[in-house]
């Protein structure tokens, strides 16, 4: 039987992704989108005439009930969530609206529509906030920083709790940073080689960054996805750390992402005390031990390959937005 995903997110970057894995993967692939006047549709443009997009919303119930039996998936991905962590200072309560309590309504949906679903929850590094063990791996406490952070930490023991409970078949992957071409513009990684390739340009001549001192363990997206689907196909369910196991700082990604361009960062980059955030995370770097041993998985791309993936990527739009050579 030709297996069937859904997949909340699916117009954000894990999720135009892991539309594109799972349809090489011979998967019918459902996407869900929520009503809103300006959905964009520009990271799935190419792969929209092989997908079914259908309306929900992880604030209603009801709609992620009605999918579940229209569409009968047999896997189902909740990668939708308030994920930009500045935003979940300004709005916590809807942060933890998606974040949190949408976790609950999809496994609920689950649960009440088709307990044979197999259900992925995307849980995150933030979780750990300020770090209780270096490196970070499955059994480490969480201690989040931030209301984007707390919601996450819920999203994850639900799905636990859901999986104890009820006996359902719910992974969480503990996601370390993954940044690819298609990362939002307000992500850090995609604002230092936007500058970057900007000032490269001379369209532009600084760039404003918060903390130059945090440290990540930044890996490449589409190596994440294929940890998503690994995680589902097991003969039992279980929780996993996916990550590079290499930290670099918030400096170090602007010195690459300018010396791609061959220029010294130190002239443009300036710290803005707007982007400050109220608490930081200060260092982040996963082991992932146990994905590698079980999963088979391990990251393909480095980190210096993937910030000039995103260089290259900035430069060539920008040139044709702008219409240079």
């Amino acid at each position: 039987m030709k297996k069937k995903a859904l997949i909340t997110g699916i117009t954000g970057q894990d999720g135009s992704y892991l539309a594109e894995y799972l349809l090489e993967h011979d998967y019918d692939v459902v996407g869900m989108v929520r009503r809103t006047s300006t959905i964009n549709f520009e990271r799935i443009q190419d792969i929209q005439d092989q997908i079914v997009l259908v309306q929900g919303d992880l604030l209603d119930q009801v709609s992620l009930i009605d999918i579940l039996r229209e569409h009968k998936p047999t896997e189902v991905y909740n990668l939708a969530a308030q994920s930009f962590v500045p935003t979940s200072w300004k709005q916590p309560v809807l942060t933890g609206e998606f974040t949190a309590l949408g976790v609950t309504r999809m496994l609920e949906a689950v649960r009440i529509v088709n307990p044979e679903i197999r259900f992925y929850q995307a849980s995150s590094s933030e979780m750990f906030g300020k770090v209780q063990q270096v490196p970070q791996k499955e059994s480490t406490p969480f201690y989040p920083r931030s209301p984007y952070g707390v919601a996450k930490v819920y999203g994850h023991w639900i799905t636990v709790n859901y999986r104890e409970s009820y006996d359902l078949f719910t992974c969480s992957g503990i996601l370390f940073n993954h940044e690819s071409p298609r990362r939002g513009l307000e992500f850090s990684t995609h604002k230092v080689t936007y500058h970057a390739a900007k000032i490269a340009l001379g369209l532009a001549d600084k760039l404003p960054m918060g903390n130059l001192d945090s440290k990540r363990d930044w890996g490449y997206a589409p190596d994440y996805v294929r940890a998503m689907h690994l995680m589902l196909q097991q003969n039992g369910p279980d929780d996993y750390v996916i990550a590079t196991g290499r930290t670099h700082s918030v400096r170090d990604l602007c010195r690459v992402a300018f010396e791609c361009v061959d220029l010294d960062w130190e002239r443009y980059v300036f710290v803005n005390e707007a982007d400050l955030r109220p608490a930081d995370v200060d260092l982040l770097i996963g082991d992932a031990a146990k994905a590698k041993k079980i999963l088979g998985w391990g990251p393909s791309v480095t980190f210096e390959q993937m910030i000039e993936k995103m260089i290259e990527a900035d430069l060539a739009a920008l040139k044709q937005q702008h219409h240079l050579k």
